[in-house]
C-alpha cells in the first residue's frame, strides 16, 4: 500500500528519491518495495553509501576476495562494483522513466572525488561511466567545484545527464546553473536533441546547519535556520534563470528542459529539530528530495505539509542570513569550508559526535581500516574505517564483545554515526 504521507509530497510536485543503494537493496527486491511504498522515483549514490554497502553486506564478499587474490587494481574493482550495481538499479526503475519521459527513474553516479580539482580528467570519467553503465536514465554526478564547472558544462554539451553535487551556496549554484545552460548551448551546436537532456543541482542543506549551529551559542533563535534559508534562496535564482523571457527562453524553446533543484543532506543531524525539517520545510513544485531511509520512514510515519514553504520566502531568508552575518558568522568563510571539506578525500580532522562527550577519558580508542592495495603504486585506498571505544576504567580497551563501542566514519566528511554496542546481549545506541 502506498504511504499517503509521501504520495502527498509527490502530488504537491516534489520527486522523492532514495539516497541509498546496495546489491543487497536490488536483489532482495527492497529497492522495487520502496518505489511502490515510498512513491520513491530516483536513487542517488555517493562513495560512502557504496562503502557502506561493501562493508555491511556479503554480497559483495567473493568479488573482493577474488580481487584481493588476484592483486587486481582497487579501483577497477570497485569501479565495477558500484557500475554493475547502478545499472541494475537503472533497470529498476527504467519503467518508470519512461512513464515520466526521463524527467525520474534517475539513477546518480559520482565522479571519483580525488579528481574534483581536475577539469579534463572529470570529463573523461564522466564519459567512461556513462558508457559503463549503459543506461539512458543515468546520471553522473560531477562537484560543483571551480574545475567541475567547466566539466559539467562540456558532459551537458555531449548530451549527457548530470546530478551537480556539492552546492552550498546560493552564488556556487547560480554558477552551477549558468554552467548547465552554456552546456545546452553547446549541445544545441552539436545537433543535440535538447529535451533529453536533464540534471539536477544538489544543494546540500543539513551541513550548513551543522556547521554554522557550532558558532552560534546553544540559545540562540537562529540555530537550525541556515540551511533552509539558503535553499530557499536557490529557489529564488532558479526562478530567475530559467525563466523563458532570458537566456533560457531560447533554448526552452528548443525542447530544453529547467535544471531541477535537488535537497540533498536531508537526514537531520541534530536531534532537537523535528526528523523531517528538511522535508516539510522544503516543498515547492518541480523540486527533488533525496533521502536517507531514516528520513523516508520518519516522514512517511508523521510528516505533515504546510503548502509550498519555498516559494515566497526570499524576504524572509535573506532576513535570516542577514541576522547570522549581524551574529558574526562569516558566511563566505562558512561555504568554502563546506565546499572544501566536501571534496577532500580522507583529508580533514574528525568531527566528533556529541556521544564521545559521556566516555570515560580513561579508555584505550582506535580507528581501524579496510584497505585494498593497488598493485600498480602500492597504493592503500581506504574504503571502511570505524574508531573503536572503551567504555569504562575497568574495561579501557576497544573490545566490542566486553562492552566497547564502534562508530562507523563516513570517508566523506570524517563525520561519525551514532554509536553501537557489540555486545551480544545488549545491542543499542548512545
Amino acid at each position: 500500500m502506498t504511504n499517503a504521507n509521501l504520495a502527498a509530497l509527490s502530488a504537491a510536485g516534489v520527486s522523492v528519491w532514495l539516497d541509498d543503494l546496495s546489491r543487497q537493496l536490488i536483489g532482495s527486491g527492497e529497492l522495487a518495495s520502496r518505489m511502490s511504498t515510498y512513491s520513491v522515483v530516483g536513487v542517488t549514490t555517493n562513495p560512502a553509501i557504496f562503502q557502506s554497502a561493501l562493508s555491511d553486506s556479503s554480497a559483495y564478499e567473493s568479488a573482493l576476495t577474488e580481487a584481493v587474490a588476484a592483486d587486481r587494481d582497487v579501483d577497477a574493482v570497485l569501479r565495477a562494483l558500484t557500475t554493475a550495481d547502478v545499472r541494475d538499479a537503472c533497470d529498476v526503475l527504467a519503467e518508470t522513466f519512461r512513464s515520466t519521459d526521463g524527467v525520474d527513474g534517475r539513477v546518480s553516479l559520482e565522479v571519483d572525488p580525488r579528481l574534483a580539482d581536475q577539469t579534463e580528467a572529470t570529463v573523461t570519467q564522466a564519459v567512461e561511466l556513462a558508457d559503463v553503465v549503459d543506461r539512458p536514465n543515468v546520471m553522473i554526478k560531477i562537484p560543483a567545484t571551480a574545475a567541475g564547472l567547466p566539466a559539467i558544462t562540456e558532459v551537458i554539451g555531449k548530451g549527457i545527464d548530470v546530478n551537480v553535487t556539492l552546492i552550498f551556496s546560493v552564488d556556487q549554484y547560480r554558477n552551477v546553473a549558468q554552467a548547465y545552460i552554456a552546456g545546452l548551448e553547446q549541445a544545441a551546436e552539436a545537433g543535440h536533441d535538447l529535451s533529453t537532456i536533464h540534471s539536477v543541482a544538489s544543494v546540500f542543506v543539513s551541513r550548513l546547519d551543522t556547521e554554522i549551529d557550532s558558532r552560534l551559542p546553544e540559545d540562540s533563535a537562529l540555530r537550525g535556520q541556515a540551511g533552509l534559508a539558503n535553499a530557499r534562496l536557490c529557489q529564488e535564482v532558479y526562478d530567475e534563470l530559467f525563466d523563458p523571457s532570458g537566456r533560457f527562453g531560447a533554448l526552452a524553446d528548443r525542447g530544453a528542459r529547467p535544471q531541477r533543484l535537488l535537497w540533498a543532506s536531508t537526514g537531520v543531524k541534530d536531534p532537537a529539530y523535528p526528523d523531517t525539517l528538511y522535508v516539510t520545510g522544503l516543498v515547492t513544485h518541480g523540486t527533488v528530495n533525496t533521502m536517507p531511509f531514516a528520513t523516508m520512514e520518519a516522514f512517511a510515519d508523521h510528516g505533515v505539509l504546510e503548502g509550498d514553504t519555498v516559494r515566497g520566502s526570499a524576504v524572509a531568508s535573506h532576513a535570516t542570513l542577514d541576522a547570522l552575518r549581524a551574529d558574526g558568522i562569516d558566511l563566505d568563510e562558512v561555504f568554502a569550508l563546506l565546499e572544501q571539506q566536501g571534496n577532500w578525500f580522507l583529508s580533514v580532522g574528525m568531527r566528533q559526535s556529541a556521544f564521545l562527550d559521556q566516555i570515560y577519558s580513561k579508555t584505550t580508542n582506535t580507528i581501524r581500516l579496510i584497505t585494498l592495495r593497488d598493485p600498480e603504486t602500492g597504493v592503500f585506498k581506504v574504503f571502511f574505517a570505524v574508531l573503536r571505544i572503551g567504555t569504562s576504567a575497568t574495561i579501557p580497551v576497544d573490545n566490542g564483545s566486553r562492552g566497547g563501542l564502534v562508530s562507523q566514519i563516513n570517508l566523506e566528511t570524517w563525520e561519525l554515526s551514532e554509536a553501537r554496542s557489540l555486545q551480544a546481549l545488549d545491542v543499542h545506541e548512545s
